[in-house]
């Protein structure tokens, strides 16, 4: 059950974690303000053995360990251009914000707030999660992948215009004039 409050603009409710920033509270969807996690494909490299590792996914893996199903209290700060509710969300007294990056789950997003900053040094003194690796900032790795270049376009001698995709989650296969297949 999701309640608003419209004296103090909070919204309370059980946490269903999308990913390491993101969370989905009944009807509504919080992006988490001030912080800015891996996203779900992207890898890191870390620094003790060079093993490269989906620090992405490992991100929302932890998030969801520690809030999913628990009821948490999220004061909106604004919306963002997709309609989602910008918030600060605690669990009782503790800031999820806050703590998402002191563990290193989250990187300071400090394009829209220098509120965590001092956390992030602190994990990145202590190498904590993410900061245990090499890696790139969530927001310079989703603009690099907009800017890529698209893959390039195997042809089939037999004429099958059919295309495919392997991912941990299975197979995915496109066909000419689907939603995603120039993509």
């Amino acid at each position: 059950m999701l309640l608003a409050s419209s004296a103090v603009a909070d919204v309370r409710g059980t946490v269903r974690v999308v990913d390491g920033d993101t969370f989905k509270m009944g009807s509504a969807t919080i992006r988490l303000h001030g912080i800015d996690a891996p996203e779900g494909k992207q890898t890191c490299t870390r620094k003790s053995d060079g093993a490269v590792w989906r620090c992405g996914a490992w991100s929302a893996e932890q998030v969801r360990a520690r809030y999913e199903g628990r009821r948490v209290r999220c004061q909106e700060i604004d919306r963002d251009s997709y309609g989602r509710i910008v918030g600060r969300c605690f669990l009782n007294e503790e800031e999820i914000n806050r703590t998402l990056v002191q563990e290193g789950y989250a990187a300071a997003y400090t394009r829209y707030s220098r509120r965590y900053l001092d956390d992030e040094k602190g994990a990145i003194v202590a190498g904590r999660g993410i900061w245990s690796s090499e890696f790139t900032r969530p927001e310079d790795w989703r603009s690099a992948q907009r800017n890529a270049p698209p893959a390039a376009q195997v042809s089939s001698s037999d004429g099958c215009r059919i295309k495919g995709n392997i991912s941990g989650s299975g197979r995915i296969y496109h066909m000419p004039g689907q939603e995603n297949y120039d993509a």
